[in-house]
């Protein structure tokens, strides 16, 4: 008997924590949002279709020839909340987009900083883009939240899955978000 309760114990809290992943499609905007649950921690993307980031970066001083080539790069407003009891840590360039059986990396603030070193580009529009930008590395104590724009490098509409790595406390949580989409170039 004390064999089964140390067999299943162990796995009946596994299932307690186990992570899930949600989608919906917003009634008025018809956008989708996935959210993925583990231990109190959440990470929410939502799309935004290209026209968003277009104005939002031409309104910031981004010529229309670079705004553009952001705009079509697979934008998601992302939220990542620690609602748990555990600090986490993140690191984005950890991350891999997997599309087609190819694996890449996020567009991070660095990778769009050296992107953009050359083009003449009013600072405001620089510092507005990688403020824009969710942290590539941040900690995280119970309670704290952060939001900000992710990029995928992937042109409108194409479907990958996101394998993601967090620490909690310390330990290694890995897991894949299946089937996200970047939004369309315009919805029907």
């Amino acid at each position: 008997m004390k064999f089964l309760i140390a067999v299943l114990l162990p796995l009946f809290w596994m299932g307690l924590s186990a992570a899930s992943v949600t989608m919906e499609v917003g009634e008025k905007t018809g956008l989708r949002t996935w959210q993925w649950n583990h231990d109190g921690v959440s990470l929410r993307l939502v799309q935004r279709l290209p026209d968003q980031t277009r104005a939002y970066l031409q309104w910031r001083g981004f010529p229309a020839e670079i705004a553009n080539e952001l705009a079509t790069s697979c934008f998601f407003g992302s939220m990542f909340r620690n609602d748990g009891s555990l600090p986490l840590d993140f690191d984005l360039t950890t991350w891999k987009v997997v599309h087609k059986g190819k694996k890449s990396q996020l567009l991070v603030r660095e990778y769009w900083k050296q992107r953009l070193q050359d083009q003449v580009l009013p600072q405001a529009a620089r510092i507005a883009l990688n403020w824009s930008l969710m942290p590539t590395v941040q900690h995280f104590e119970p309670g704290d939240y952060n939001w900000g724009m992710t990029v995928y490098g992937l042109s409108p509409g194409e479907s990958f899955d996101l394998h993601l790595k967090i620490l909690l406390d310390g330990k290694p949580v890995e897991a894949t978000l299946s089937g996200l989409q970047c939004a369309p170039e315009k919805l029907n």
